[in-house]
């Protein structure tokens, strides 16, 4: 039975196995025989004295054990041996200076590598270990970091340990999949001193930051650099829902050309108020915010004067002085609701004659609409009591981001409603035509590992006219080497995203709390 639950105590004589107050003692003394200064190495059995060691160990059976361990004190014979005295560790069981044995303290330390202090803490106490949150970040502080070889495809990228604020450097081998480091801050020196001090590097991975590529520039001029095809075909989706937000009238089927109509498409439905008929507060306050802002632009102000002046944040100061689309901002600023979508059937059902607010929600639930109370129904319907608004069901109204998604999807994953709503507005706007057309070939080039048809695709981008994708276009020239890598090797950022994504969840879930260097230790060690 004790080589079964106490393998690891095979090296010394258990005495005694008692249970004490719920707890587990194991008297136990080390064996005769000679042992070696871990000074000068000679063996010495000559016993100058002895003293017990009480050490922790992991619990057995739902209890905690304790070890009272008798240890020798051995003399040292030797004259030149600085060392007069030493005692005898056990190994496997007992660590120089320590009070827990080396299975416990094993056990901790995974502990402390996967939850932290305070989780680690409570995970700790249901195993019967007495562990402070603390003890637990400082055993995880004292573990070694590992000492990896130069890899020779790596891949960088920037994470956040505080959005908008601080940031970070992770840099992934991308064979092995293994964390190699992770950098303070996002800038080039830190990158460019490490990837001068690891030689070797054939192939770095990066996304289209310029900080990384001035860094592998200066650090590893060697190398050849490749950027990520999931930044392309991301830089790519936003030049196509520019595009879109440009052609926004394609989106919305054309009315009869009478006094009405015209009207209504001056003013979209979407921005006028069910209970009043006239514009949300919303929309009237971003065309005021937006008219100020270029009022205060052309007087020579700078951003930060203007968002001062209006008790604006900078960022949304600067997001109205770059704004080429207000009807796109207007939409932004509009908030949808869980109604939207059923609305056309309200308005169906309105039309056959059901008025019973009540009634229509009970039907729309059914459907499954979330709501708990009526009060949404009866306020939408309430225009049409009173003769605001128009008893005609309105037309599905086609978002910049769907058609956006529908044009960069694979053509056989849209559903037969989704593939006519594109069709139709593919038929009223060439422009967009022609952009499903580029994103297409583009889509053939990331998945087929084309980069040499890259000239050939931009050359076709700038003749047509699409400002949007020219400058996509241009910003790939720049780059052209690392995007033509990026477009015919196998090698990508995916591994580095992963990594990405972990160190946001172990970030999270030490709360914010954590520094930078105990982060790292949990990357780095978990």
């Amino acid at each position: 039975m004790l080589d079964i639950v106490f393998s690891h105590l095979e090296k010394v004589l258990v005495e005694q196995v008692c249970v004490e107050d719920g707890v587990v003692r194991v008297q136990a003394r080390t064996r005769n025989g000679a042992l070696a200064c871990p000074d000068c190495g000679v063996s010495s059995a000559r016993v100058h004295s002895w003293y017990r060691r009480c050490l922790a160990d992991a619990a057995v059976g739902g209890r905690p054990v304790a070890i009272d361990l008798s240890v020798r004190r051995l003399f040292c014979d030797v004259v030149s041996c600085g060392r007069r005295t030493f005692v005898e560790q056990v190994e496997g069981l007992t660590i120089r200076y320590g009070r827990r044995t080396v299975v416990l303290a094993t056990l901790i330390q995974a502990i402390a590598l996967a939850l932290a202090g305070r989780a680690g803490a409570r995970l700790a106490a249901v195993l019967h270990i007495v562990v402070s949150r603390m003890t637990l970040l400082s055993v995880l502080m004292a573990l070694p970091d590992p000492c990896p070889p130069s890899p020779r495809v790596l891949g960088v990228d920037d994470f956040a340990t505080r959005r908008g604020r601080r940031y970070g450097t992770v840099l992934v081998d991308v064979e092995s999949h293994a964390v190699l480091d992770l950098l303070p801050g996002r800038e080039k020196e830190p990158v460019a001193v490490w990837l001068a001090g690891h030689p070797g590097i054939e192939v770095i991975c990066r996304d289209r930051a310029g900080a990384c590529a001035e860094a592998a520039r200066a650090g590893a001029p060697g190398a050849l650099q490749v950027a990520d095809r999931w930044h392309l075909w991301d830089n790519l989706a936003t030049a196509v829902e520019r595009t879109v937000i440009a052609h926004r009238p394609c989106l919305q089927e054309p009315e009869v050309n009478t006094p009405s109509a015209r009207r209504k498409a001056e003013v979209p439905p979407s921005t006028l108020n069910p209970d009043t008929g006239t514009e949300k507060w919303l929309v009237t306050r971003t065309r005021e915010r937006h008219k100020a802002v270029h009022r205060l632009l052309a007087r020579g102000w700078t951003i930060s004067a203007i968002a001062r002046e209006l008790g604006l944040a900078r960022h949304t100061a600067e997001r109205y002085a770059h704004c080429k689309n207000l009807d796109g901002l207007i939409e932004g600023a509009l908030r949808t609701t869980r109604l939207d979508d059923y609305k056309p059937y309200l308005i169906r059902r309105w039309n056959e004659g059901c008025t019973d607010a009540a009634r229509l929600f009970r039907e729309i639930q059914t459907q499954g609409y979330p709501g708990r109370t009526p009060q949404a129904v009866r306020r939408y319907l309430r225009p049409l009591r009173t003769g605001l608004g128009s008893i005609r069901s309105p037309a599905p109204v086609l978002k910049p981001q769907q058609v956006t998604n529908w044009i960069m999807w694979n053509p056989q994953h849209l559903r037969d409603e989704e593939e006519r709503h594109l069709g139709e507005v593919l038929s009223r706007c060439p422009e967009l035509t022609a952009v499903r057309g580029h994103v297409r070939l583009f889509a053939r080039m990331v998945c087929d590992l084309g980069g040499i048809s890259l000239p050939t695709w931009t050359d076709a981008v700038h003749a047509d006219d699409l400002p949007a994708l020219h400058a996509f276009a241009d910003g790939l020239q720049r780059d052209h080497q690392a995007v033509t890598a990026g477009l015919t090797l196998p090698w990508s950022s995916g591994p580095v995203e992963g990594h990405v994504n972990r160190i946001k969840m172990l970030k999270r879930q030490m709360y914010g709390r954590a520094g930078f260097a105990l982060l790292r230790k949990r990357v780095l060690l978990a």
